[in-house]
């Protein structure tokens, strides 16, 4: 696999493996899980920082703890795909505050996102104020998500 014009090794995917599933493994743990030496691990660490081939880091909440009651996916259709709307839709989803995902799709719909809100009715106010009055969304339609469960770490595709 290369990334940022380097090939990441299979010590540096055991790494990247590694953190993903646990961000908060010390140096010492790290190491002896990828079976290389502290000080290898952390200059490895460093580097793939460094070429920022992580994201961030993060704590994965419980919605509930939050205030989060509902969740909910809205698919968003444009009246017109011009880079203008497409790049003014997207800013706006991303700087809503009960928006957590937004993804750009091919299809009859242009985008999907993942939405938090307290209860059903915040979720109306969403919908109606966050994205049916901006004048490039011609439809939207939102689906109730009752259950939510994700992986914490991407696949290594290399070996397969």
């Amino acid at each position: 696999m290369t990334y940022r014009n380097r090939e990441l090794d299979r010590t540096d995917r055991r790494l990247v493996q590694l953190l993903s599933e646990d961000a908060r493994r010390s140096n010492k743990e790290l190491a002896a899980a990828a079976g290389i030496a502290p000080s290898t691990c952390s200059e490895r660490v460093q580097r793939l920082r460094d070429e920022a081939v992580f994201r961030g880091f993060h704590a994965d909440v419980e919605p509930e703890v939050m205030g989060i009651g509902l969740q909910a996916l809205v698919v968003v259709r444009l009246r017109r795909h011009t880079e203008d709307d497409v790049q003014r839709f997207w800013k706006h989803a991303e700087a809503m505050p009960e928006t957590i995902g937004v993804y750009h799709l091919s299809g009859a719909n242009d985008f999907l996102c993942h939405v938090v809100v307290k209860d059903p009715e915040h979720l109306r106010r969403v919908a109606v104020t966050g994205f049916t009055t901006l004048p490039e969304v011609a439809h939207i339609e939102t689906s109730l998500i009752f259950e939510h469960r994700s992986k914490p770490t991407l696949p290594d595709l290399i070996d397969t």
